[in-house]
C-alpha cells in the first residue's frame, strides 16, 4: 500500500500531465490481458503520446480547476488516460484502431484542444486526415498556381523559340 508521500507524488504527476496536455482520451480497459496492455502502451508511445492508469478519485481531484474537469468527473470502473500535446488525430486513430481489435477497451470521454468531446466524436476525429496530410494538401494548393505561372511563362518563350527556329530552317528570315 502506498504511503502519503507516494500518493502526493502520483497526484502531482497526474495534475501536471493534465495541465500540460491539450488532448486527453479517457478510457475503460477492463478484462484486457497484460500482452494487450503492453501493445496498447506501445501503440500510444508510437504516436508521441503517454498512457497512464489512474484512480477515478485521483483523476477527479487532479483535474479540479482545469478545463478537463467535466470529462473526468464521476468516473466509474477501471480508468486510464491517454494524453498528448501533439496531434490529437494521430492519437485518436491509434486508440480507435486498438479499440476495434480489443473490444474490452472502450472510451469514456475525450478532451480535445480545450473542450470536452463526446465519445462518438472520438471516432469521427480518428477519421480525419492527419496533420501531415492536411499540411501537404495545403502546400500543394499554395504551390500549384506558382507552378502554372512558371509553365505559362516558359511556354511563351519556348513557343517563340520554336517559331524562330522554323523560320530559320525554312529560310523565311532573309538578312
Amino acid at each position: 500500500m502506498k504511503n502519503r508521500v507516494d500518493k502526493q507524488k502520483d497526484f502531482e504527476a497526474i495534475k501536471k500531465a493534465l495541465e500540460a496536455s491539450t488532448n486527453v482520451f479517457v478510457a475503460s480497459f477492463e478484462k484486457i490481458t497484460v500482452a494487450q496492455d503492453y501493445q496498447l502502451r506501445k501503440t500510444v508511445r508510437s504516436v508521441g503520446a503517454s498512457y497512464k492508469v489512474v484512480k477515478n478519485t485521483l483523476a477527479e481531484k487532479a483535474s479540479e480547476g482545469l478545463p478537463i474537469a467535466p470529462a473526468v468527473t464521476g468516473l466509474k470502473g477501471m480508468t486510464s488516460i491517454a494524453y498528448t500535446s501533439g496531434d490529437p488525430v494521430a492519437l485518436a486513430k491509434a486508440l480507435v484502431a486498438y479499440a476495434k481489435t480489443t473490444p474490452a477497451f472502450t472510451f469514456k470521454a475525450g478532451f480535445v484542444e480545450g473542450r470536452v468531446v463526446e465519445v462518438s466524436s472520438i471516432t469521427e476525429l480518428a477519421n480525419l486526415p492527419s496533420r501531415e496530410e492536411v499540411l501537404s494538401k495545403l502546400l500543394y494548393l499554395i504551390n500549384a498556381p506558382a507552378q502554372r505561372l512558371v509553365s505559362a511563362v516558359n511556354g511563351v518563350g519556348r513557343n517563340l523559340a520554336v517559331v524562330i527556329d522554323q523560320g530559320v530552317k525554312e529560310n523565311k528570315f532573309n538578312q
